[in-house]
């Protein structure tokens, strides 16, 4: 993990002074103020989205066939969209018209919705759907398969090509259609989103592009939540981390109770400032005494593990990378300084903080150790035991670039190595790893990895926000 202001040779130069710099604050235990353990939440938003039932009148020969009852159909819809997703409001309406000038009328009757839902519930061959599709809205275009087909096909191809935010659902899967609506409940979530950047400038790029709120924190305001961490609480904390840990190697019990106290002082913050994800320059911070010298890792852990974002070194792409999954996909990211061995086709993904809970807050803990930061050998970090014989998807987002980076493997290792950050997971690379060493001086070292298959994910999001997509193995 390199500080983001500080060069790796300075830093490490400067470790000493960690211990000086605790002088300029209170002991643990000896708050002045105190407050109430901290409890975050999620945004509480829902998408609004325009459903609209497209059919034609089934008095003549039409696909599926005369006298087909569409209305019944239509209401079967209605009812597995109430049932199926309670994360979104449905403003329903029906049409049987499928000219330009119906579409024009639907979108400006409704100006503030957050998106379409169609359903081609049959053909009506006008230029309804096309129209709809350039509203500059995301839009989810359902086929009711041998009804809808003829003019699904063409008009979602047409879609496609004109590179509009269009997702696709042909399926005798209802669930899919309940899956692509999910799509707009991240963005809707993401735009009522708030990232904390501790001790770096926030980038007005990303608001500019996702809508998310990004707040620039200083190291006093941390400070000051770390001073006022009651103590029976951080002792609980870091008595829950040590119970859960498969062993404590390096750290006292002191390190450990500083890392549980700098946890629930930026919980805290993050519930100050009704947030979800925090970023902290966390070496910078420390090495320069500007913040109290607790190690953030574990607490990172422990917010990934929550269904929240926690992330080293004020690295915004890689936080927001991390929140944007979280909400589609349910799982945490791990930020990693990768390391490649052509040998055996693997990339190493390396980093003091790694998640305990791979498969999200539902799903089960996997083993870790409790060590020391590597590079200084100071603080308590994490070493992450994760599942091995699993699919993984790395990626990065990048609002600058409006591309998504991306590549898969399978896990086969938890490397044991001194050399280097704690938490080494050694993948094998789907692809050529020869291919994989090509654009590291124009993306940076940071990769952020899911456990999981979530390539459609990924390039459903990448294609709704414009992004291109980089397959980079």
């Amino acid at each position: 993990m390199k500080p983001s202001e500080l060069s790796r040779r300075n830093f490490l130069n400067r470790c000493a002074v960690c211990a000086a710099g605790l002088a300029a604050y209170p002991m643990l235990g000896e708050a002045m103020n105190y407050y109430p353990m901290p409890v975050l939440s999620k945004p509480k938003v829902k998408p609004v989205i325009k459903t609209i039932f497209a059919y034609p009148d089934p008095a003549g020969p039409i696909w599926p066939n005369i006298g087909y009852d569409f209305d019944l159909k239509v209401a079967d819809y209605k009812q597995k969209l109430l049932a199926g997703c309670k994360d979104a409001e449905f403003r329903f309406m029906t049409t049987m018209i499928g000219s330009d000038a119906e579409a024009k009328r639907i979108i400006e009757e409704d100006p503030e919705v957050d998106g379409y839902l169609y359903f081609l519930v049959g053909c009506l061959w006008g230029n309804l759907s096309e129209t709809l599709a350039q509203s500059g809205k995301p839009m989810i275009m359902v086929d009711h398969m041998y009804a809808g087909s003829g003019e699904f096909l063409t008009a979602y191809a047409s879609a496609r090509r004109q590179k509009l935010p269009v997702i696709p659902v042909s399926s005798s899967d209802f669930n899919d259609v309940l899956k692509a609506v999910h799509y707009l409940v991240t963005m809707k979530m993401l735009r009522a989103s708030t990232m904390l950047v501790v001790g770096g400038t926030p980038d007005p790029k990303l608001t500019e592009v996702y809508g998310i709120e990004v707040k620039g924190v200083d190291f006093k305001e941390i400070n000051d939540r770390y001073n006022a961490v009651p103590e029976k609480e951080y002792k609980a904390k870091a008595d829950e981390w040590i119970n859960r840990s498969g062993k404590v190697v390096e750290p006292n019990l002191e390190e450990i109770r500083k890392s549980a106290a700098m946890y629930l002082a930026m919980a805290g913050v993050m519930e100050d400032h009704h947030a979800q994800a925090i970023t902290v320059n966390c070496l910078g911070g420390i090495y320069s005494q500007q913040m109290v010298c607790a190690y953030p890792c574990i607490g990172f852990m422990e917010l990934d593990d929550q269904g929240f974002v926690g992330a080293c070194e004020a690295d915004q792409r890689s936080t927001l990378t991390k929140l944007i999954m979280t909400y589609q996909a349910g799982r945490p990211g791990f930020i990693s300084d990768p390391v490649i061995d052509t040998s055996k086709n693997q990339i190493i993904y390396a980093h003091c903080v790694a998640p305990s809970k791979v498969y999200g807050p539902d799903g089960p803990y996997n083993p870790f150790h409790i060590r020391s930061h590597s590079e200084d050998r100071k603080g308590a970090a994490i070493r992450s035991l994760m599942p091995l014989g699993q699919m993984t998807t790395t990626i990065e987002f990048d609002h600058n670039r409006k591309q998504v980076i991306f590549h898969q493997g399978v896990t086969v290792e938890n490397v044991d190595e001194d050399m280097a950050c704690r938490s080494k997971l050694a993948v094998e690379v789907k692809g050529d790893v020869f291919k994989l060493l090509n654009e590291w001086d124009q993306w940076g070292w940071h990769r952020v990895t899911f456990f999981g298959d979530l390539k459609r994910e990924v390039e459903t999001l990448a294609m709704l926000y414009g992004f291109e997509m980089l397959y980079e193995a």
